[in-house]
């Protein structure tokens, strides 16, 4: 018999109550360099970067390592932050050479003078602000608009309702219709994609129809199609592939973003056969 629910806290989860809890060395201890902990300290990052920077000294120097694998997945349930926001500092954190790559391993860079710490706002994890002030800003431009510039605009609407489509622009309108028909994110696949591989594997510049074709294949693949799965999809793939994939072969080939979209590829990462 299902349970009933009586009010809104039977939805709420329940948070753990640690009365009196005191930490012990007893207990474990993260053993790290004071001159890199230093430097982390008053490195200027945003909050989620350093909430993943922290994260991940945690989970290498708390376990007598320098490196270790360690997934989006373990991150986010450490920081509390959202996977997509935990992938999206770790690159930054990478692309600032604050943390750095071993195969599947990351950890911390322990020759500070390469870190490129980027000049940042601690609002940048959160632009409530910023859009209040850009949203007030346009909103008294459109308003100083005057009639004349109104009637342009109108006069501009109909020429151009009446104009030919050339066969290019007839195409490029084919190709957005059939988007909307299909609802499949294209752009956002690629751009979860990029941010997952990183520099581990050659980034997706652009969109065609011969990639929007695989795309398409690919999302009925996904067993739950979404953005989430796919980014889950790429993440498996990265942690569990062999280093063969990302360059460690004869050849110096590279897993690309149309291998990872064939569905013989998500098949055996499904099956961790790679």
């Amino acid at each position: 018999m299902a349970a009933t629910v009586t009010s809104l806290d039977d939805y709420r989860v329940k948070n753990e109550v640690r009365e009196n809890a005191v930490a012990e060395i007893e207990n474990g201890y993260t053993k790290i360099p004071n001159e890199l902990y230093e430097e982390l300290i008053i490195s200027d990052l945003t909050r989620n970067q350093a909430k993943v920077a922290h994260a991940i000294c945690r989970k290498t120097y708390g376990f007598h390592k320098e490196f270790d694998r360690i997934s989006d997945s373990q991150l986010s349930e450490l920081t509390k932050l959202p996977r997509q926001k935990v992938n999206k500092a770790k690159n930054e954190l990478i692309a600032m050479n604050i943390l750095i790559k071993s195969g599947n391993k990351i950890g911390l860079n322990k020759i500070i003078s390469e870190w490129k710490i980027q000049v940042c706002h601690q609002n940048s994890d959160n632009l409530r602000n910023v859009t209040k002030a850009v949203t007030k800003s346009v909103t008294k431009s459109v308003t100083a608009l005057s009639p004349k510039q109104g009637h342009t605009k109108e006069t501009l609407t109909k020429e151009n309702k009446y104009t030919p489509l050339t066969p290019h622009e007839g195409n490029d309108e084919k190709l957005i219709s059939n988007n909307r028909k299909n609802k499949i994110p294209y752009q956002e696949i690629l751009q979860v994609y990029n941010e997952t591989v990183g520099d581990r594997l050659p980034n997706a510049e652009s969109l065609n129809d011969k990639r929007k074709q695989a795309i398409g294949k690919f999302w009925k693949e996904l067993k739950n199609p979404s953005v989430d799965a796919a980014r889950n999809y790429f993440e498996v793939f990265v942690e569990t592939a062999n280093p063969w994939y990302f360059g460690e072969n004869d050849r110096g080939w590279r897993a690309s973003f149309d291998y990872l979209l064939r569905p013989d590829t998500v098949t055996k990462t499904r099956e961790g056969a790679l």
